[in-house]
C-alpha cells in the first residue's frame, strides 16, 4: 500500500514535466516549419518563379492563418479538450508540410503554408494553457520561458541542420523528413498527454461567465498595451531569423548559405538561453517592466550593429546575433504580465489575443521587406532570379529597428504588475 502511494506521489510530481516535454516538442516543431523557408529562399524562388515580394507573401501565408486562428484557438482550448485539439493541429502541420514539399503550383504552396499556420496556432497557446493548469502561478514565467527555449531550439533546427539537409537531399526531401517527424509527434501527443492533472491545482471558472469575461479582456487597456508591445518587440526576431536574415548575411558579409544559417541560428540559441533566464530574473526581483526594457534595448543595439556597421568577422557576428536573441527574449516576460491580469479561466483566450498581435506584425513585415527589396532592385539577376543589393537590404530591414524603438515607446503605457496574480474573485 505504501509502495503504491509513493509511486502515485512520484507520478503526480513527475507527470507535469512529462506533459511539458511533449508540449514543448510541438513548440519545437512549430518553429522548425515556420523558419524553414529561410534556408531555401533561392530554391523556392526558382521552383515557384517568384521574386522578393512573392517569396515574402508565400512565407507570410503561414502568419495570415496563424493570425486568424489565434483568438478562436484560445477560446476552444479554454472550453474543449486541449489534447484532442492539439493532436489534430500537429497532424495538420505534418500533412500541410508534405503537400508543400510536393507541389509545383504557387497557389497550392501558399495554401499549404496557410494550413501550417492554422495548425501551428495551437502550439504556443496550448503550451501556455498547460503551464497554467499543471504548474503553480509562481512558476508560470519560468515554465513559459522554458517552453520558449524549446521553441527556439526548433528554430535552430530550421537553420543549419535543415540547411544541411536541403544542400544534400534537396528542399523537397528535407521537408518530407520534417513532415514525418510531425506524424511521430502527433501519435506521442495523443497517447501520452492528458487534459487534467492528477491532483487539480486550480478551480476553473464556470463557463457560463465566459462572455462577460471576454468583454473584460477587450476593455482592458493594459492587455492592449502589452499585446502591442509584444508584437512590435518579437517581429524583428521572426522576420530576420525566419526569412530575410540568411540572404542578408550572404550578401552583406559574403557568407556561404551554411555559415549564414549558422550565424542566424545564434539568434535562436540566444533566445533559448535568455527566455528562462529573464523569466527567473523577473520573478526574483518581483518586477516585469525592467526586464522588458533592458532586453528590448539591448536587442536594438545589437541589431543595429549587425545591419549597419559592416566588417564584422563571423565569430563577432555570431556573438552579436546571440546577444540580439538573448535580449529579445526578454519580451516573453510580457506573457507572464498578461497572465497576471486575468483569472485562469481565460488564460488561453487572453494569450491567444496577445499572440494575434505577434502574428499581425510578422504577417505585415515579411512581405513588406520583400516589396521594398523589389522596389530598390537595381536590375541584377542570376539564373533569372533577382539579386538584391546590400543597400536594398539596409532600406528594407530598417523596419526592424524601428519596430523595436516603437515597442520601447509602448512600454511607457504599461503598468507594473509586481508579479501578483489576480484571483477570480477579484476579477
Amino acid at each position: 500500500m505504501n509502495t503504491f502511494k509513493s509511486k502515485h506521489q512520484w507520478l503526480a510530481k513527475a507527470y507535469p514535466w512529462i506533459i511539458w516535454t511533449i508540449a514543448a516538442s510541438f513548440f519545437f516543431y512549430k518553429y522548425l516549419i515556420q523558419v524553414s523557408p529561410s534556408v531555401m529562399t533561392d530554391d523556392l524562388m526558382q521552383a515557384f518563379q517568384v521574386h522578393g515580394a512573392g517569396l515574402g507573401n508565400l512565407s507570410a501565408f503561414y502568419f495570415y492563418a496563424y493570425l486568424i486562428m489565434q483568438i478562436p484557438v484560445g477560446v476552444m482550448l479554454d472550453r474543449f479538450s486541449p489534447r484532442l485539439l492539439t493532436t489534430g493541429a500537429i497532424f495538420l502541420c505534418s500533412i500541410s508540410t508534405f503537400i508543400f514539399s510536393q507541389t509545383d503550383t504557387f497557389w497550392l504552396a501558399c495554401f499549404s503554408r496557410a494550413l501550417m499556420g492554422a495548425g501551428a496556432a495551437f502550439a504556443a497557446v496550448s503550451c501556455f494553457k498547460l503551464a497554467a493548469v499543471w504548474f503553480s502561478p509562481k512558476r508560470f514565467a519560468l515554465v513559459s520561458g522554458m517552453f520558449m527555449t524549446a521553441a527556439m531550439l526548433g528554430a535552430v533546427g530550421g537553420q543549419m541542420p535543415l540547411a544541411h539537409l536541403v544542400q544534400n537531399l534537396g528542399w523537397r526531401m528535407a521537408l518530407e523528413i520534417v513532415s514525418a517527424m510531425g506524424v511521430v509527434l502527433g501519435v506521442i501527443y495523443f497517447l501520452v498527454l492528458r487534459d487534467k492533472p492528477i491532483k487539480p491545482l486550480h478551480k476553473i471558472q464556470n463557463k457560463e461567465k465566459i462572455s462577460r469575461l471576454l468583454h473584460r479582456i477587450v476593455s482592458n487597456k493594459q492587455a492592449w498595451a502589452l499585446s502591442l508591445y509584444s508584437g512590435l518587440a518579437f517581429a524583428p526576431v521572426s522576420v530576420f531569423g525566419g526569412l530575410w536574415g540568411v540572404p542578408f548575411l550572404e550578401k552583406a558579409y559574403q557568407l556561404s548559405r551554411t555559415n549564414a544559417a549558422l550565424a542566424i541560428s545564434c539568434i535562436f540559441i540566444g533566445f533559448a538561453a535568455g527566455a528562462p533566464f529573464w523569466g527567473w530574473f523577473s520573478d526574483y526581483i518581483r518586477r516585469r517592466k525592467p526586464v522588458l526594457f533592458i532586453g528590448t534595448f539591448s536587442a536594438l543595439l545589437c541589431l543595429l550593429i549587425v545591419l549597419y556597421i559592416p566588417g564584422q568577422i563571423l565569430s563577432s557576428l555570431m556573438f552579436l546575433l546571440f546577444c540580439f536573441g538573448f535580449g529579445a527574449s526578454g519580451f516573453f516576460t510580457s506573457f507572464a504580465m498578461i497572465r497576471e491580469l486575468f483569472p485562469i479561466a481565460l488564460v488561453a483566450t487572453v494569450l491567444g489575443i496577445m499572440n494575434t498581435f505577434n502574428s499581425v506584425f510578422e504577417a505585415l513585415f515579411e512581405p513588406l521587406v520583400g516589396a521594398i527589396l523589389d522596389w530598390t532592385w537595381d536590375g541584377a539577376t542570376t539564373n533569372g532570379m533577382h539579386q538584391f543589393s546590400v543597400q536594398g537590404y539596409h532600406w528594407s530591414l530598417l523596419l526592424l529597428p524601428v519596430s523595436l524603438i516603437l515597442s520601447l515607446l509602448t512600454l511607457t503605457l504599461v503598468k507594473e504588475t509586481y508579479c501578483r496574480v489576480i484571483e477570480e474573485s477579484d476579477f
